[in-house]
């Protein structure tokens, strides 16, 4: 009997085993399924993700396990350490958007104004500094929590294109790359975004108040009684626009000082940008062909959030004041007190002052010519540089060749 009942337990820790290991068996299934839903997932809703795997990729990758391979990053700031609590916080935000502002210090109360809108809704915020002075935010209360980027003179595009790589910012939805010079009074990004959405816009702007912008392009200004505009209509001038209009300046088409981009058409976009042409003209008339459709539904501008364009000349903030800083005028006007003891002084004053402001002046219109030469010798060589790849690659076709006679006067 004893022997019996021995077996009959070890019989029973056998059929417990049993059951324990199927359990966990079934629980490594589910979890692995599971996993491999949830990736899926993920790559249909980030298609972008995943590495294209070139010979050349896969050469430089074959010592790692593939496993370890992290093919994409973001910009979220991650804390030195955390709790667990905050570990799920952030493991739990996802799908948010970014934006891109390119900021001097004599610009600093506008941006806020800006930035506390973008935070408000949940946002990643971005500040280029051309003027190199990040020491002058800090006393904002959300200067901690924006990431600074600092490079001396240089232009929004050329920040753009070294830093907002797409595999960097492929966790944004939507990517705004906004000038500093802009009032936001009248605009919500909340708001904005559903209209987008809604509307499925790849590419946008809000639209421009008329009565307080610097207007550049008449599909820019608001249209009062409208939420969105895709399109102007025009009778005068030698391009006329009208419903059979298919391309810039009639459709299909936004500004470069607040264009705001789908998580695809910045991929597109980024690649368009060219490495070395930095002030980007040239880059919104082509813009369209990033739409990831057809441009005369899938860009436009959004009329019920609008801004005001203030048409600030930003060129380079300290670097120019550094340039107009004469270190020997208080010296020359204490010589000039004490050998001149009969000249009117204020009138003296005046003199110089008005020579100052003069000399400044004339310096800055110099350097306005200086970069508009830039700019224009850039745009010729952006349009050779399209027409060249158009001709050379064969395989491409160009879905709006009708529209050349616009783009050309344009």
């Amino acid at each position: 009997k004893g022997v019996q009942g021995a077996n009959g337990t070890k019989m029973r820790q056998l059929q417990f085993m049993g059951i324990v290991c199927t359990a966990i068996l079934f629980v490594v299934y589910r979890t692995t399924t599971y996993q491999h839903q949830q990736t899926k997932m993920e790559g249909s809703l980030h298609p972008f993700d995943t590495v294209e795997e070139t010979y050349e990729a896969s050469e430089e990758l074959k010592y790692l396990p593939h496993g370890i391979v992290q093919a994409r990053s973001d910009l979220e700031l991650r804390p030195l350490w955390l709790t667990s609590s905050l570990t799920l916080k952030v493991e739990r935000q996802s799908h948010r958007n970014l934006l891109a502002i390119s900021a001097g210090i004599k610009q600093k109360e506008n941006v806020d104004t800006i930035v506390q809108k973008f935070f408000s809704e949940n946002f990643t915020v971005i500040l280029f500094h051309y003027d190199c002075n990040v020491d002058g935010w800090q006393d904002l209360d959300w200067s901690n929590k924006a990431i600074h980027i600092v490079a001396h003179n240089q232009t929004k595009w050329w920040f753009a294109k070294r830093f907002l790589h797409p595999d960097v910012v492929s966790i944004y939805d939507y990517i705004f790359i906004w000038d500093e010079d802009l009032g936001v009074e009248n605009f919500h990004p909340g708001r904005y975004l559903k209209i987008m959405k809604s509307e499925g816009l790849e590419i946008s702007q809000p639209a421009l108040d008329p009565d307080l912008s610097e207007v550049h392009h008449r599909i820019t200004i608001r249209k009062r009684k409208k939420k969105v505009h895709r399109r102007i209509y025009e009778t005068r001038g030698s391009v006329k626009c009208s419903d059979a209009s298919k391309g810039p300046p009639c459709t299909g088409w936004v500004e470069g000082m607040a264009p705001v981009f789908s998580r695809s058409a910045w991929r597109c976009t980024w690649n368009l940008i060219q490495n070395d042409l930095v002030h980007g003209w040239g880059l919104d008339m082509k813009l369209g062909y990033c739409a990831q459709g057809d441009r005369t539904m899938k860009v436009g501008v959004i009329d019920a959030e609008f801004i005001v364009h203030q048409g600030v000349q930003t060129l380079g903030g300290s670097n120019a004041r550094h340039v107009y800083k004469d270190d020997s005028h208080e010296e020359s006007m204490q010589v000039q007190r004490r050998s001149a003891a009969a000249v009117d002084v204020r009138s003296e004053r005046m003199r110089m002052h008005v020579g100052y402001f003069l000399s400044v002046w004339f310096y800055l219109q110099s350097l306005i010519l200086q970069i508009r030469r830039q700019s224009t010798s850039e745009l010729q060589i952006f349009k050779q540089r399209w027409e060249k790849a158009a001709k050379e690659d064969k395989n491409w076709v160009d879905p709006y060749r009708q529209t050349r006679t616009q783009t050309r006067y344009f």
